[in-house]
Formats: C-alpha cells, sequence, structure tokens
C-alpha cells in the first residue's frame, strides 16, 4: 500500500504526463499521425480549432485514446505505477521529475489566476 507522501508524488507526476501526452506541443509527433486538426472560423472571427481523429482499427482507437485525457491519464498512472512497483530506481527519478514539473505546473496555473 502506499503512503500519503508517494500517492501524492504519483498523483503529481501522473497529472504532469497526462497533460504531456496529450496537450503539449513538443509531443505533437506523437499524436500528429493519429489527429488531424481542423480549423473553423466563428461568426465572430475567431479561429477554433477542432481534432478529428484519423483512421480505423488501432489507428482509430489510438487516436482516441490521445484525445482523451481521462484515458490517458488511466495508461499514465498505471504505467508509471506500475514502474513504481516494478522498477523502482529507474521510474522514481522519472516521476520525481514529472511531480516537480506538475507542482510547477499548477503553481504557474494559480499565479495565472491572481494575476489576471
Amino acid at each position: 500500500m502506499l503512503n500519503a507522501f508517494d500517492f501524492l508524488i504519483l498523483f503529481l507526476a501522473s497529472f504532469r504526463l497526462t497533460r504531456f501526452i496529450v496537450y503539449d506541443t513538443i509531443t505533437s509527433f506523437i499524436r500528429k499521425p493519429f489527429h488531424e486538426m481542423i480549423e473553423e472560423q466563428l461568426p465572430d472571427g475567431t479561429i477554433q480549432t477542432f481534432i478529428k481523429v484519423k483512421g480505423t482499427g488501432w489507428k482509430y482507437w489510438i487516436g482516441e485514446l490521445l484525445s482523451c485525457y481521462w484515458c490517458t491519464g488511466i495508461w499514465s498512472s498505471a504505467v508509471l505505477y506500475i514502474g513504481y512497483l516494478v522498477l523502482s530506481s529507474v521510474f522514481t527519478p522519472i516521476i520525481v521529475i514529472l511531480a516537480i514539473a506538475g507542482c510547477a505546473a499548477l503553481v504557474e496555473v494559480i499565479v495565472e489566476k491572481l494575476l489576471s
């Protein structure tokens, strides 16, 4: 069983890894084979971007997974937790780095809200 501190670290690491996979520009190359970006001009003149999942079968399934924060979050959490249990010496530094980055992301959102 996890203690509260380990749970918190895994929680933050999973949060950051999931956002990294689903939203970050730097990982768009992972999503590109599975997603098509469609831009539409709205009546007020702004441009809104939509994701269309490409392909069928496994390609479509992976595309759906990569476009769903909740789905990717389950798999990210599972990989980190199992890695933590099975290969702790390899996964612990990765988990800690992701957790620190997750904290930084949350602090940035809070500061941005306070300043706006």
